[in-house]
């Protein structure tokens, strides 16, 4: 409940206990978290992140995420993007216009999925991007089609070359778990891989969601995967740009940023 005379925002929830209810200031770091989330959620029911496209294509993406994605890869500056889960094409083309604006001299971007619809690979062969794309059809931790990127990675120069990884394919938590074993060796020391989308660990009772979803997710997956291999730092990218008291991104990506220490 949002009272703008008092200037508060009161959040009631259930608890095995009972009903518990918590208010804070309306204009505080704590209601603002507490509002984004609940924005996040019914914007994801509504289906708010299918309204967009990127140089032409649709991009199933949260802006803010690819505003921080863009901040990354920026600093980064890959030879390579690769990313598992092409659907409709403009994350491909988002990650490749970004590496043109860059002017980075034979950089790439791999995608793969399991299906990649004939329309949008004919549209990405037509797109004055195609260039710097390369699609790859099949499972995405098929040993096959991890020895094509492994091909891919090797034919790099530059010392090291770096590369990117951004896991957006099946999301289910057995799936993503492999996708990190499979595409956590490539990246290069800070560089990251990031496994997209854990905000559905929020989204289990929301229309459209899986009840599943509460412990089937790709959240769930990241952090077994940080218990394992010390070799690489959770946490997200800091902002470059503060003049807040707000430390967390408004994203659906929770967890997902894992960069490379060593």
């Amino acid at each position: 409940m949002i009272d703008t005379a008092a200037r508060t925002l009161t959040r009631e929830g259930s608890t095995e206990a009972g009903v518990s209810e918590t208010t804070a200031g309306l204009f505080t770091k704590e209601a603002f978290e507490i509002l984004s989330r609940e924005w996040l959620r019914v914007g994801w029911s509504l289906k708010y992140y299918h309204t967009f496209t990127w140089f032409g294509l649709p991009i199933l993406q949260l802006p803010e995420d690819l505003l921080r994605l863009q901040e990354v890869i920026y600093a980064v500056r890959p030879a390579l993007i690769v990313e598992t889960g092409v659907f409709l094409g403009g994350s491909l083309l988002f990650h490749a216009s970004l590496l043109e604006g860059m002017g980075l001299e034979g950089a790439r971007v791999i995608g793969i999925d399991l299906e990649i619809q004939p329309h949008i690979r004919e549209a990405l062969a037509r797109h004055p991007l195609q260039s710097r794309i390369t699609l790859i059809e099949g499972d995405s931790t098929d040993p096959a089609v991890v020895a094509q990127v492994a091909e891919q990675v090797a034919r790099l120069t530059g010392s090291p070359a770096p590369v990117l990884v951004i896991l957006d394919s099946d999301h289910t938590r057995q799936h993503v778990a492999r996708e990190l074993e499979c595409y956590a060796p490539f990246v290069t020391k800070d560089s990251y891989i990031v496994a997209t989308d854990g905000i559905m660990k929020d989204l289990a009772d929301v229309p459209r969601a899986r009840p599943e979803w509460k412990s089937d997710n790709p959240f769930a997956a990241a952090n077994d995967f940080a218990a394992r291999h010390p070799e690489f730092l959770q946490q997200q990218p800091p902002w470059l740009s503060r003049d807040s008291t707000l430390t967390e991104n408004v994203t659906y990506w929770p967890g997902a940023w894992f960069k490379k220490l060593t």
